[in-house]
């Protein structure tokens, strides 16, 4: 067990003693006394859990002035990572493992009649994320204070996260996710550090007393963004960072006059518009107001978080002459483009550089990680919007532009039709393009796969590339394996530690020792014993949330990620129709007993995406409530899919369904999570599933459909998705039940969307084009199952070649090749 990393005494200071379980014991009382205000005697399991935080918050704060002290001795290097989302998850037990505590406390709690099992599930999930993008930006702030790199995040406090997905009649759902209602144990409030962010207004330009144009935004409307600072542990590392989070602040809480003459509805007008900007993550967009909202949204994230770097940097240095040198910014996708003219907007404006100075500092600061190849989802924000919110930011972009075209020009002369595919305008729809913006803006650039990449490019940033060759560069993206092994497969862990020692806790390279123990039977049947038990929990919290019960004895079949169409839900659940009707017709017999489960949220609008929610639900109840399919197939979706959940269902996986269509998705994480917990994986050739097949090898993965070529060579061609339903009964059989309503008699028309999607719409995702080779491969699944030591040695050998998926490896990537960061000295 990691023991508690010294910290240095501070003059003055007499700092926590959690040497021993009875010191530990006396500050959890006290802190149950003095701190939430009742007696130990009458504490909820809650009051206890907020004892604990407080406890450890303490320990935390002391490293964290401790590694900030070593910063500012080192003068070190540091970056700041912009991101809109932060999907923490809970932070209990991740920092006691991180501290070396978690011994120590267990038995504390134990000795006053509690249970760190019990307390634990009154931390609320940090509702700061949706997906990916920030679970990502969590694994990141834990590999960058595990690795003791000088790194700090920067976010919104978002009161209510994106939602709480409720399935009620089979549909999705939204209601608050009022994570916040009980306070957040771990934040320190900082009303102290504020920060003016301005929006509308007009400009006032005129030349100064050298002769060269100011700019003056004026008449702006205020909002004030105020911070809190929650502490991210390092393992074992001593070194703690921080995300800095902004709350929206009015610039005037009250307008007394106005309230005095009875309406007291204006009174409040002013906080309440400004408090909304940090009241829920993404708020819809499908309405002029939604979008407005999200744009000023980011806006103030970016906007506070620069001012902050700024103010911090002028403290330490003086001036911002060294800014390029001490201050490196990632973007982490598009959301935070915004901060490439807000930084131009300080240094013109606030601190009186020339545009020259003032861009050369700006590109020498900023990076940018692109999350996506889905021109949908490459943010546009409309001219006339930007003009009226940002005017200032608008006028500053044209002539980021208009001095990138010229050189434009001068790289490719004679071809005016590049000019339009690299500007950050896109003049027929009267857009600003963020990911150019973006891209301009910084030194680097990077995918997040090699596949993703080269994709990039070769398609989505083409003429880029042939500008600067050098700017694209590659990043594949890595999980922490102290969150997804040591923290949620405890026993796994202690498995891998008896055979390989415990070093690969902080350098997962360590596991690939591990794979000589795939042909050991006694490591196999240990390994195959822990895959049980965690199948027995995962199967106790699918019959409590949703009532099904699912057998450990079949193979647990997973597929959790944001429900969208390129995401494939769809033709996992055709091929649970299509066993469903084999045993329906006289098959079942040979069907390998099988418990599907899906989960993730549909974004509010997304209605087709809706809809496959629903019909999984739909086809849910009719397989569930079939005698013939009793202990041969059952069907799951699992609401509210968060971190939480996560941790169970990944250690309890056999297989992980990563089936997008090739080409779409950037990367995945959860591929990597499933993988290094001993689930086999069935996918196509997209994002970093093929960097997972050249890891684990050929024979230890599923790999089926069309290549992300194959893909692009078939819409150039003309695909015809009606040409494989005719030729395939049994897909049209499936197709048919859908489309016809089988699984809904009493509206049979409900899912006549869905059809028409993958027939009559043109099957945009391949989902037709790709199922008869998935179904093939589903029953290589099948023939590998029913072969335990076969398929046990296959999961040893994926966690084996975990090694290059760490978030450790991605954020040394980082620095060697795009930050310029090194370790602090200890």
């Amino acid at each position: 067990m990691q023991e508690t990393a010294t910290v240095q005494p501070m003059a003055g200071v007499d700092l926590i003693d959690v040497s021993t379980v009875e010191a530990i014991k006396r500050h959890l009382l006290s802190h149950l006394v003095h701190g939430v205000g009742v007696a130990p005697q009458y504490a909820s399991p809650r009051d206890w859990m907020v004892a604990v935080a407080t406890l450890v918050r303490g320990v935390l704060s002391e490293q964290y002035l401790e590694t900030a002290l070593r910063e500012r001795e080192q003068k070190a290097r540091r970056v700041y990572y912009l991101s809109l989302e932060y999907l923490m998850g809970r932070s209990l037990r991740k920092t006691l493992l991180d501290i070396g505590l978690l011994e120590r406390v267990e038995q504390a709690l134990t000795d006053l009649g509690q249970e760190l099992e019990d307390i634990q599930e009154h931390e609320y999930d940090a509702a700061l994320g949706n997906g990916g993008l920030g679970r990502l930006a969590a694994c990141f702030l834990d590999s960058l204070a595990t690795h003791s790199y000088p790194g700090f995040g920067y976010g919104i406090r978002y009161e209510f996260g994106m939602f709480t997905q409720r399935i009620e009649h089979g549909e999705q759902v939204e209601h608050p996710e009022t994570w916040l209602r009980h306070g957040n144990p771990w934040e320190f409030e900082r009303p102290s550090i504020i920060y003016p962010v301005r929006f509308r207004g007009r400009m006032m330009t005129f030349r100064g007393e050298d002769g060269r144009e100011v700019c003056r935004w004026i008449d702006t409307e205020d909002v004030i963004a105020m911070a809190y600072d929650v502490p991210v542990s390092g393992f074992g590392s001593g070194v703690v960072t921080k995300l800095r989070l902004w709350s929206a602040r009015a610039t005037r809480d009250f307008d007394l006059n106005i309230f005095n003459q009875g309406n007291y509805i204006d009174a409040v007008k002013a906080k309440t518009l400004s408090e909304n900007l940090s009241k829920v993550l993404y708020p819809a967009d499908t309405t002029l107001m939604g979008q407005e909202l999200r744009l000023m949204q980011e806006y103030f994230f970016v906007s506070a978080s620069l001012q902050d770097i700024l103010a911090r940097h002028t403290r330490t240095y003086g001036d911002l002459s060294a800014l390029p040198e001490k201050v490196c910014i990632q973007l982490n996708d598009t959301h935070p483009a915004l901060a490439v003219p807000e930084m131009m907007r300080l240094l013109l404006d606030q601190y009186g550089y020339d545009w020259a100075a003032a861009w050369a500092m700006t590109r020498g600061i900023f990076n940018y990680t692109n999350h996506t190849l889905l021109p949908e989802a490459l943010e546009t924000w409309p001219i006339a919007m930007l003009e009226q919110i940002l005017p200032r930011h608008l006028d500053i972009i044209y002539k980021i532009n208009y001095q990138f075209l010229q050189q434009v020009k001068v790289s490719f002369p004679g071809q005016p039709d590049i000019l339009g595919r690299l500007s950050l305008i896109d003049d027929g729809a009267r857009r600003v393009r963020m990911a150019h913006l973006a891209v301009v803006g910084s030194g680097h650039v990077n995918g997040v796969a090699a596949l993703h990449t080269d994709l990039m490019r070769r398609h989505v940033f083409a003429d880029f590339q042939r500008l600067d060759t050098d700017k694209i560069v590659n990043v594949t993206n890595g999980v922490t394996q102290r969150r997804w092994v040591v923290q949620s497969n405890p026993d796994l862990t202690a498995l891998i530690d008896d055979c390989i020692g415990p070093r690969w806790k902080t350098d997962l390279t360590e596991l690939k020792a591990f794979e000589r123990f795939a042909d050991d039977a006694g490591v196999r049947d240990r390994f195959a014993a822990i895959k049980r038990d965690n199948k027995q929990r995962l199967g106790a919290l699918v019959e409590a949330r949703t009532g099904v019960r699912f057998d450990p004895a079949a193979l647990f079949d997973s597929q959790v990620k944001r429900i969208h169409e390129y995401k494939r839900q769809l033709l996992n659940l055709l091929h649970v129709i299509t066993l469903y009707n084999r045993i329906r017709s006289g098959q079942g017999d040979g069907i390998l007993p099988r418990c599907v489960l899906i989960a993730g949220k549909s974004a509010p609008g997304y209605f087709l995406a809706k809809q496959i929610i629903r019909l999984i639900n739909d086809a849910a109840m009719v397989i569930n409530n079939d005698p013939a399919c009793k202990g041969r197939l059952s069907l799951a979706f699992l609401p509210n899919y968060n971190v939480s959940a996560a941790e169970v269902i990944i250690p309890g996986t056999d297989l992980s369904e990563q089936i997008s269509t090739a080409g779409m998705e950037a990367s995945g994480t959860g591929n990597m999570k499933f993988a290094l917990n001993g689930a086999l994986t069935i996918g196509t050739l997209d994002g970093a599933n093929i960097e997972i097949k050249d890891a684990v090898g050929d024979d230890n993965i599923f790999i089926f459909g069309k290549t992300a070529a194959e893909v692009t060579e078939m819409r150039m061609q003309g695909y015809r998705p009606w040409d494989i339903y005719n030729a395939d009964e049994e897909l049209r059989q499936a197709v048919d039940m859908i489309g016809s309503g089988y699984f809904t008699p009493d509206d049979p028309g409900r899912y006549r969307c869905v059809f028409d999607a993958i027939l009559t719409h043109g099957d945009h995702f391949f989902v037709m084009a790709d199922y008869a080779d998935y179904i093939r491969v589903q029953a290589q699944v099948e023939q590998t199952y029913r072969q335990p030591e076969d398929w046990t040695r296959k999961a040893i050998i994926n966690v084996a070649n975990m090694g290059g998926f760490s978030s450790d490896r991605s954020i040394h990537d980082y620095a060697r090749k795009i930050w310029r960061i090194t370790p602090l000295k200890r």
